[in-house]
């Protein structure tokens, strides 16, 4: 037997893709599923103070789904990356596993080609109910050790995943006691940064002046007014526009557009998308915003 289809048959066995005649139902990652592993895998270099890293995410078969690249990541960490998910995936098994191998003295498993096998720590399966519905790798992070850290970060957000790799609704309830709520309206700071790949934010604002015309181009605003008042325009033709950071736009003022007075107890939805510009400000002005993407 030669070496390619020794190669073919251990990948086809280790794939599980023998049934001798009987039927399963085979559960599926889909791209919300990945997305909801890369989240994971992000928050966890937040908490990590990881300076970088690339990480992929591969459905069963090994095909790419999804990738994300880090700011400060070297370009060739996302071959990596995609490398070590594909080997977790197909040989169902963390890819520290065969690093270890070949460091212990077994240096033929490197013959392997490496469109498919990249023996790097950093590859963990993605399991669902006892099955592997895919695999996320990660490269480029401050160690190897920690590039298997933000791997497994990833691979445990599938604990929350539906039948289909959606995520449930099941998540931690997150508090906020009322020193630090205050502390956040003192600052106008973020209290809940969106961690854990939860699709919001919560922001305790203030505003002590008015401020430029914003676009946030996929987070909507919702807005809950605790104390002062703010002329807030809405709609219209933002003036001289400029992206300062991915999805957020500023301008100088807002032409047309609909005006509004807030007070105490208002509540506002501004779309994705929509200009809005506070014109005037009674500061403090303070204000709960929670931004869902």
């Amino acid at each position: 037997m030669t070496f390619r289809k020794i190669v073919f048959l251990a990948v086809w066995l280790l794939s599980g893709s023998v049934t001798f005649g009987q039927t399963a139902d085979k559960k599926t990652l889909t791209l919300d599923g990945a997305e909801r592993v890369i989240a994971a895998a992000k928050a966890k270099a937040q908490e990590v103070k990881s300076p970088g890293g690339v990480i992929a995410v591969v459905d069963a078969g090994g095909n790419l789904m999804a990738l994300a690249r880090l700011d400060g990541t070297f370009a060739a960490g996302a071959n990596i990356s995609i490398g070590k998910a594909r080997t977790a995936v197909l040989f169902q098994k963390p890819t520290k596993v065969f690093e270890d191998i070949i460091n212990k003295g077994r240096t033929a498993m490197a013959a392997l080609p490496d469109s498919f096998f990249t023996p790097l720590q950093g590859g963990i399966p993605v399991v669902l109910d006892g099955q592997i519905i895919g695999a996320v790798g990660v490269s480029g992070a401050s160690s190897a050790a920690q590039d298997e850290e933000l791997a497994i970060a990833g691979a445990e957000a599938a604990k929350g995943f539906g039948s289909e790799g959606t995520a449930a609704t099941l998540l931690p309830v997150v508090y906020f006691a009322k020193k630090d709520v205050d502390e956040g309206f003192a600052k106008g700071s973020v209290l809940f940064d969106g961690s854990g790949g939860r699709n919001y934010m919560v922001h305790a604002s203030r505003r002590e002046t008015p401020g430029m015309v914003e676009v946030h181009t996929k987070d909507t605003d919702i807005l809950y007014v605790l104390k002062g008042t703010a002329t807030v325009v809405t709609g219209g033709t933002m003036v001289a526009g400029k992206n300062i950071a991915p999805d957020e736009i500023r301008g100088r003022e807002i032409t047309g557009g609909e005006t509004r007075k807030l007070v105490p107890g208002d509540a506002m939805i501004i779309p994705n998308g929509v200009p809005h510009w506070f014109k005037e400000i009674q500061a403090p002005f303070l204000y709960y915003v929670v931004k869902v993407r």
